[in-house]
């Protein structure tokens, strides 16, 4: 398995290489994605102590000017904190997760977490059956969380910055965790990237 080569996927304009290596990946046509999380892997840096993980496989593009990047993400969740996420990395300090994510009531929970140097954590809306669309945007010096039941109408999870100097230097992709599991597997399916700006953030287009 050959996580060093970019991985071509053609509804990502841009080559998509591994931070982190997977137990397993595949891609299955032009626009679906699966990733399989090593055992007790994910990507965190708790606000109320030392600890600092940065163990979960991620496979991410560049990606230029605005942006919308979505996917409809089923996960295995059999632990707690199992998730399929959508990830913006900048660098180890500076990155932000938009998670369909088991809590620890038991529910797909969409979660999203915003970490510079720190991170945050903030649960949203449950999502039933372990399946959500879930949606990136970039939009100027911006970034937007989406979720969605079905692919059109879209609920605003957060909306923040990322690159202070407005750099753009982030990258954006598809991530799986199982910080306290075996492992968990994510498949990430009918991805849509596109060059655009979002008119209406709220609503989401």
């Amino acid at each position: 398995m050959d996580t060093d080569a970019p991985v071509p996927l053609p509804a990502v304009p841009a080559p998509l290489r591994w931070l982190g290596t997977p137990t397993d990946w595949r891609v299955e046509g032009d626009d679906a994605l699966t990733i399989t999380s090593p055992p007790r892997t994910d990507l965190f840096s708790d606000p109320g102590g030392p600890d600092r993980f940065a163990s979960a496989p991620a496979l991410l593009a560049r990606l230029q000017g605005d942006f919308t990047l979505s996917a409809h993400v089923t996960a295995e969740l059999s632990s707690t904190y199992d998730a399929g996420v959508l990830l913006l990395h900048r660098d180890a300090d500076t990155w932000a997760k938009l998670c369909l994510e088991l809590s620890p009531q038991g529910r797909p929970t969409i979660v999203s977490v915003v970490t510079r140097g720190t991170s945050d954590d903030a649960n949203g809306f449950t999502a039933e059956g372990g399946e959500i669309w879930l949606r990136v945007a970039r939009i100027g010096g911006a970034y937007a969380f989406h979720a969605s039941h079905d692919g059109h109408f879209w609920h605003l999870v957060r909306y923040f910055a990322l690159d202070a100097d407005g750099s753009h230097d982030t990258r954006a992709g598809f991530l799986a965790q199982s910080p306290l599991g075996e492992g968990t597997t994510v498949r990430f399916a009918r991805i849509a990237c596109a060059r655009r700006t979002l008119g209406d953030l709220r609503g989401g287009e």
